[in-house]
This record gives C-alpha cells, structure tokens and sequence, in this order.
C-alpha cells in the first residue's frame, strides 16, 4: 500500500489530536484518535497495558493533577505495513504543572477504519538517557 499525502497529513493531524484533546480534557473523545480495541502500552512507566478508550480516559482521570499540562507531539515518521496498516513513530514531550518535562517515544500502529485513521496500537516508551544509552568509555 502506498501512502498519499492526504493519508499522511490524515495520520500526521490523528496523532496531534490526541495531545490537543487530553489537555483540554475531551476525554471522552478519544474514540477520534483511538480505535474501539486499542492496545496502549505503558509498561515503561511500571503501569499497565491498556484496552480502548474508555480505559484510556479512565487511567487520565485516576492520575488527575499528576498528568501533563500539555501533550506535544513532533517528529513524525510514517511507514506502511500494507494491509490497511501504517506504523507511525513520533516523539512527545509533556509538560508537567511545575514546568518539568519529559520526552517519550510514541510507537503506534495506525489502521484505516470506517470512520478514518485511528490508532490500533500505541507503545509510548521513555527517553531516559542520551544517545538511546550509547556512550563511548
């Protein structure tokens, strides 16, 4: 499958929502981004792998003030898996409420569905070192 450009800027602008939503609290939105049985996996952060969109609204809202206060997201790279399927590799940076940051790479499987684009499976891992850990001795 090849990508058009309407496909890439579809699933470049799917994958910005999603910050644009979580911090203006339109969780119950999240059905735009995600698909119905989406797999979101935060076990980087010692947390659980989670299931839909409703789990995904449910977890914001058990970590209330504790979550970002804003969700960027940029450097978006998209491959095509074919059958439907595209992967898509973004870096996000959340900002928290005392000005702290932090940078995660996003990890998604992005599926053409009925209603669109939405992300199928999404893996967000922390950057926690320079260099991905590589450093010369």
């Amino acid at each position: 499958m090849t990508l058009t450009l309407e496909d890439r800027l579809a699933i470049t602008e799917l994958i910005a929502l999603h910050g644009h939503l979580v911090d203006e609290g339109d969780l119950d939105r999240l059905a735009e981004v995600f698909a119905s049985d989406v797999v979101f996996d935060l076990t980087d952060f010692g947390q659980s792998i989670l299931i839909g969109p409703d789990a995904l609204r449910e977890a914001a809202l058990a970590l209330g003030a504790a979550n970002p206060v804003a969700h960027h997201v940029t450097n978006v790279v998209l491959e095509s898996l074919g059958d439907g399927r595209v992967r898509a590799r973004s870096k996000g940076l959340g900002v928290k409420a005392d000005g702290t940051c932090g940078s995660v790479t996003y990890d998604d499987v992005v599926v053409r569905t009925g209603a669109g684009w939405r992300v199928a499976r999404r893996k967000v891992t922390a950057r926690r070192v320079p260099l991905g850990g590589v450093v010369q001795g």
